[in-house]
């Protein structure tokens, strides 16, 4: 049997997701990464591991994937859950087709793939699933607001599930990020941050790998906030 403990991370072609991968990778994690831009796919190679090229929008897909992460290493410890950005725009100017993408983009993708690991995860007694969010959840930024809206929604179904599985030895948290390097800079954004700059992809990742290790056994139901001060409510 396999011992090594095994991730998978679902949009993990750039960014942090290919960052966390890496990481995960380096602490002795078996990885299994899926993207729809087919870089996620040669990552997972690269890193030895499993690739996979798919769109967490589309159920066939992450099912495949999934079964294809168990027929490879019969487990699946932890989960990281990424995404892209969805419709942007002045709230009332973003139609209801954009809102049911917005949906799909940012809460969905998490209760679909959730929804399929957590069968392999019950049979083990245990398992993390680590959702990448935004600080726009409980500050709702106008530049962001399909993520702002649907992500303080991901923020209740976290807390819905970590309640009732936490007995089941399976947690579910969320890393709310600022902005990070690896987008463009602004001055005007770095002005709003108390650190004075943006965060590096590499420390979202090192927080990604300790939600997603035992090192966080204790911690469920949880919002964690790497943001360099961004946010201002307690």
């Amino acid at each position: 049997m396999n011992e090594k403990p095994c991730a998978i991370v679902i949009g993990g072609g750039s960014g942090i997701g290919a960052d966390a991968a890496k990481n995960l990778a380096k602490k002795g994690f078996d990885i299994a990464v899926m993207s729809s831009s087919g870089r996620g796919e040669a990552l997972g190679r690269e890193l030895g591991g499993l690739g996979f090229t798919g769109s967490n929008l589309v159920l066939e897909d992450l099912q495949n994937f999934v079964d294809a992460v168990v027929q490879r290493f019969a487990r699946i410890d932890a989960v990281v859950n990424c995404t892209g950005h969805g419709p942007k725009g002045p709230v009332m100017d973003i139609s209801d087709q954009d809102w049911h993408l917005g949906m799909d983009v940012y809460l969905l993708n998490v209760i679909r793939a959730t929804r399929l690991v957590l069968p392999v995860m019950q049979r083990r007694g245990r398992g993390s699933i680590v959702n990448v969010s935004t600080f726009a959840a409980f500050e709702p930024d106008p530049d962001f607001p399909t993520s702002a809206v649907f992500r303080a929604a991901l923020a209740a179904c976290t807390k819905l599930f970590s309640t009732q599985y936490a007995c089941a030895g399976i947690r579910m948290n969320n890393v709310l990020p600022g902005f990070i390097n690896s987008l463009p800079e602004k001055q005007d954004r770095v002005a709003r941050i108390p650190a004075g700059r943006y965060a590096r992809v590499e420390e979202l990742s090192e927080v990604i790998a300790f939600m997603a290790s035992d090192a966080s056994s204790y911690i469920t139901g949880q919002n964690l906030r790497v943001d360099g001060g961004l946010t201002r409510s307690v």
